[in-house]
């Protein structure tokens, strides 16, 4: 997908080395204050709105409605809370601190889980030897082809698609709760707040509402935002035009380039996802903003042309049929 650059941009026509491209990320790797709390407090006032909708209005269609809208507005609020775990925004806030906090407490995402997971797949992205720690696991197909029948299963079924979009259950709640608790308690404390403070609204929903409540105002709305949210991470790096290479081989912005996707989404996807189809400009510069990913794309020629994605079933279908990076033909295939 071709974005003009920008009339004000006058350097050279040549492309930029790797040291340019920091330096010219770095000229949007600069926060409006402002601007990061106007999204913060708007996002989280609508959140908490949409959420008494869900539970207080007078029709059920309407609470479906909103319980739909509420997971949306749960993934923009996690973009959010992305952004500030990677220190591009409210970096030096006390209050911002608190907030985030309860959020990725509240989204099953704590930090001390989110964060290191998360630092690692960033510095990691599209390594073939990587663990799936903070991604997806991702094998060449002849190493593919050595694992025994039990660990075939076990790596088919962390890529499958019923693994991707029941996020709720695979990824929020069992890897980044029950798996880090079990691994190290003392280390994962904020995983074991997370699924307290999760089964205890439910139930408080539950005894007050009854079912329909439980499902309608608390279960519904993190299936989509979770659901969703994990779709968009898997995409974002495993796709058709996706490359990946060995450790030797790897560089953090040619991953950055040419193994994260510019995911084509309408504008009002773009509002609800927080701009984080613009993954490949984010990967290049993880402290630009949120609100700034589609102004450095629209400045940076290099960022200009990136391979892309979209939410059609056909790409969607393309993206989850990938199940192993084939070194001779140099792409992901299906086995």
């Amino acid at each position: 997908m071709k974005v003009e650059s920008s009339s004000e941009i006058t350097r050279p026509s040549e492309p930029l080395s790797r040291r340019e491209l920091v330096l010219e990320s770095r000229k949007f790797a600069v926060e409006d204050v402002k601007k990061s709390w106007y999204h913060t407090i708007s996002t989280l006032i609508l959140l908490l709105l949409s959420f008494a909708a869900s539970y207080y209005a007078f029709h059920w269609s309407l609470k479906a409605g909103f319980s739909v809208i509420t997971g949306l507005l749960m993934i923009k609020f996690f973009v959010i809370y992305h952004d500030y775990q990677h220190e591009a925004i409210l970096k030096n806030s006390k209050l911002g601190k608190l907030i985030m906090t309860i959020f990725g407490i509240f989204i099953l995402a704590p930090p001390n889980i989110w964060k290191r997971t998360h630092d690692h797949h960033h510095n990691n992205n599209s390594k073939l030897s990587n663990s799936g720690i903070g991604s997806y696991p991702l094998l060449s197909k002849i190493e593919f082809q050595k694992l025994t029948k039990k660990e075939k299963l076990k790596y088919l079924a962390a890529r499958h698609p019923l693994t991707i979009f029941c996020g709720y259950i695979t990824l929020f709640i069992l890897d980044f709760n029950v798996k880090s608790i079990v691994i190290s308690p003392k280390k994962h404390w904020d995983s074991f707040i997370a699924l307290i403070v999760h089964v205890a609204i439910g139930v408080a929903i539950y005894n007050f509402g009854g079912v329909s409540a439980l499902f309608l105002t608390w279960i519904i709305p993190f299936v989509i935002a979770n659901g969703i949210g994990s779709y968009l991470f898997y995409a974002q790096h495993n796709f058709p035009d996706a490359t990946f290479k060995n450790n030797k081989e790897w560089d953090y912005f040619k991953a950055a380039i040419d193994s994260t996707s510019f995911l084509v989404m309408n504008p009002v996807m773009n509002w609800f996802t927080g701009n984080i189809g613009y993954h490949h400009v984010h990967h290049v510069n993880h402290n630009i903003p949120f609100y700034r990913l589609k102004e450095a794309m629209k400045q940076i020629k290099e960022l200009q042309n990136p391979k892309t994605t979209t939410l059609k079933p056909k790409d969607i279908y393309a993206c989850l049929r990938l199940k192993v990076w084939d070194s001779e033909l140099g792409k992901m295939t299906a086995l």
